[in-house]
C-alpha cells in the first residue's frame, strides 16, 4: 500500500512540475530531473529497483516509437546532410572525447567502460529542445534537423554502447570479430522493422475495440523490441523502421474513434515513462552516494562536472565548424534546396549547437549497465549529472537565447495546410456531386464556403475551421481524407501538415458518428 501511495504522489507531483514547466516555458524534463535529484536525498523515500535488462525496453521503445511515428521521411531526406553529421560525427566525437577524458581522470577505468560512458552521454534528447522551439516558431528547417537527430542519434550512440558493454565482458576484444556482426545487425534491423510492420498491421487493423487496439499497439511495440534484441539486432533501428512503415499506412485504415484515444494514451504513456526514468535513476543515486567517502565523492563530482563541460563544448565546436563550412560553400555555389527552405545562418548554428540537452535515453542506457560493470556507480552518477546539468544550463537559457537572436519561422506547414484544405474541399464536393437531396445541397454550400476561404488564403494564415460534420457527411469526410493522403504520398505536403489536418477530420468524423 505504501508503494501505491508513493506512485500516486509521484505522478501528481510530476503533473505539478509539468504545469510549472509550461508556465515557465521550459522543457518539463528539466523539472523532472530536479525532482529526481531531490527524491534521491529525501528522507524516507522508497528505494525501488529495476532489472537493468528491462530499462531500455521499458523506457526507450515506446518513447522512440511515438517520435518515429510522426517523423516525415520527406523532411529527413531534405535535411539528410546536417542530420547525418549530427547523428554520426557529433555522436562519435562526443563519445571519443568523453572516453579519453574519463580514462585520464580515472586511470583504472578500462577503455570499454570509458567508451560506454561516452556513448551513454553522447545522444541529445532533442525532444526537450523542440518543446521550446515549437513555442517560439523557429525556422522549420532547424526544427526538422533537431527532430531527425533526436530520432537517429540514439541508434548510433547505443550501437557503440552495445559494443563497449560486450567488450567489457571479454578478456580479449578484437574489433574484427565484432564488425561483421554489427554490419549484419544494422541491415537486419532495417529489414526486420519493415517485416514486423507488414506482419502486425493486418492484425491490428482488424481490432475495432479502442482499448483492445491500444493494448495491442503497446504489446506489439515491446514485442518488436524484445524479438529484435533476442536476434542480436538493434532494437532502436528496428523500432524506428517499424514505426515509420506503420505510419505510412495506418492513417488510411485506422478510424478516428480508435486513433483519437490512442494518441491521448500514447502521450500520457510517454510522460509517465519520463517520470519513471527520472525517479528510478534518482533512487539509485542515494545508495551510490552513501557508499562513497568524502574524498571519493568530491572526485566523482569533479569527473561528472568535467564530462558535462566536454559534452557541451564538443557539440558547440562541431556544429559551429560545420555551420561555418556550409555557409562558406553556399556563398561560393549558392543554395539550391529541393524544396523552398531557409538557408543556414550563423544564428541557426548557434541554436542547434545549444540544443544539446540529454534525457531519457541517457538515463535508461546508464541504468541498463549490468551489475558489476566497471565503475558502474561513477557512470550512473555522471550520466545523471550530465542530464541534470544540460537541462538546467541549456534548457533554461535556450528560449532567451532564441529571443536574443531574432530568428523567425518561415511557416511552410501553414502554407501546405492551406493548399491541402482546398484540395480536400474539392474532393468532398466531388464526392457528393449529383446528390439531389436538400441536405446534400446545404452541404455543398458549406463546402463551397470553406473552399472559397481556403483559396482566398493559400498560405493558411487564417484558419478555415473544422469540416462540417453530421452522419450524412461521412462520405465527404472520407473523400477529403483520401485527398490529403494522396498529397502526403506524393510529398506535396509533409507529415506535420498531414497530421494537423488529420486531427481536424478526426473531430469531424467523431461528430458525424454522433
Amino acid at each position: 500500500m505504501i508503494t501505491f501511495e508513493w506512485i500516486i504522489g509521484l505522478l501528481l507531483g510530476a503533473v505539478l512540475l509539468s504545469a510549472l514547466a509550461r508556465r515557465a516555458r521550459v522543457p518539463y524534463p528539466t523539472f523532472l530531473a530536479l525532482g529526481g535529484a531531490a527524491l534521491a536525498f529525501l528522507p524516507g523515500s522508497p528505494s525501488w529497483t529495476l532489472e537493468p535488462d528491462l530499462a531500455l525496453a521499458l523506457f526507450v521503445a515506446p518513447v522512440l516509437l511515438d517520435a518515429a511515428y510522426d517523423t516525415s521521411p520527406r523532411d529527413l531526406r531534405d535535411n539528410w546532410l546536417p542530420v547525418s553529421t549530427l547523428v554520426v560525427i557529433a555522436v562519435g566525437l562526443t563519445t571519443a572525447t568523453v572516453a579519453m577524458l574519463a580514462h585520464v581522470l580515472v586511470p583504472d577505468m578500462p577503455w570499454a567502460g570509458a567508451v560506454a560512458l561516452g556513448a551513454i552521454v553522447a545522444p541529445p534528447d532533442a525532444a526537450a529542445a523542440t518543446a521550446i522551439l515549437r513555442q517560439v516558431k523557429l525556422p522549420y528547417r532547424l526544427l526538422k534537423i533537431l527532430e531527425g537527430e533526436s530520432l537517429l542519434n540514439d541508434a548510433s550512440a547505443l550501437l557503440v554502447y552495445r559494443v563497449a558493454v560486450g567488450a567489457a565482458a571479454m578478456e580479449h576484444f578484437r574489433w574484427s570479430a565484432f564488425a561483421p556482426g554489427v554490419a549484419l545487425a544494422l541491415a537486419g534491423s532495417l529489414i526486420a522493422g519493415y517485416v514486423f510492420a507488414k506482419v502486425l498491421m493486418p492484425v491490428t487493423h482488424r481490432i475495432s475495440d479502442a482499448p483492445s487496439a491500444i493494448i495491442v499497439q503497446f504489446a506489439g511495440t515491446f514485442t518488436v523490441w524484445i524479438v529484435a534484441e533476442r536476434l542480436g539486432l538493434s532494437g532502436i533501428l528496428t523500432i524506428v523502421t517499424y514505426a515509420i512503415t506503420v505510419a505510412r499506412t495506418a492513417p488510411a485504415r485506422t478510424p478516428a474513434r480508435i486513433r483519437v484515444p490512442a494518441y491521448a494514451v500514447w502521450d500520457t504513456a510517454v510522460f509517465v515513462l519520463n517520470v519513471l526514468a527520472f525517479v528510478m535513476i534518482g533512487m539509485q543515486l542515494r545508495p551510490i552516494w552513501e557508499r562513497l567517502d568524502a574524498p571519493l565523492r568530491l572526485h566523482y563530482c569533479l569527473v561528472a562536472a568535467a564530462v558535462l563541460g566536454v559534452v557541451i563544448l564538443t557539440r558547440i565546436a562541431w556544429v559551429m565548424s560545420y555551420n561555418t563550412a556550409l555557409r562558406l560553400m553556399i556563398a561560393r555555389r549558392g543554395f539550391h534546396p529541393r524544396r523552398p527552405m531557409a538557408p543556414p545562418t550563423l544564428q541557426g548554428g548557434i541554436v542547434v549547437s545549444w540544443c544539446g540537452m540529454r534525457g531519457i535515453v541517457t538515463l535508461a542506457a546508464a541504468f541498463a549497465l549490468p551489475e558489476g560493470f566497471p565503475h558502474r556507480d561513477l557512470i550512473l552518477l555522471t550520466a545523471f549529472a550530465v542530464v541534470l546539468g544540460t537541462l538546467l544550463i541549456q534548457g533554461l537559457t535556450l528560449r532567451p537565447l532564441i529571443s536574443a537572436l531574432h530568428l523567425h519561422d518561415d511557416d511552410p506547414v501553414e502554407r501546405e495546410m492551406g493548399r491541402a484544405r482546398a484540395v480536400a474541399c474539392r474532393a468532398a464536393l466531388d464526392e457528393i456531386d449529383g446528390d439531389p437531396s436538400e441536405e446534400a445541397e446545404i452541404l455543398r454550400h458549406e463546402y463551397r464556403a470553406l473552399l472559397l476561404r481556403a483559396e482566398s488564403d493559400p498560405d493558411g494564415g487564417v484558419s478555415t475551421g473544422e469540416f462540417p460534420a453530421d452522419p450524412l457527411r461521412r462520405r465527404a469526410i472520407a473523400a477529403a481524407r483520401r485527398a490529403i493522403l494522396a498529397l502526403r504520398e506524393t510529398e506535396e505536403i509533409g507529415d506535420d501538415a498531414f497530421h494537423r489536418l488529420e486531427e481536424e477530420f478526426d473531430r469531424a468524423e467523431l461528430s458525424a458518428q454522433g
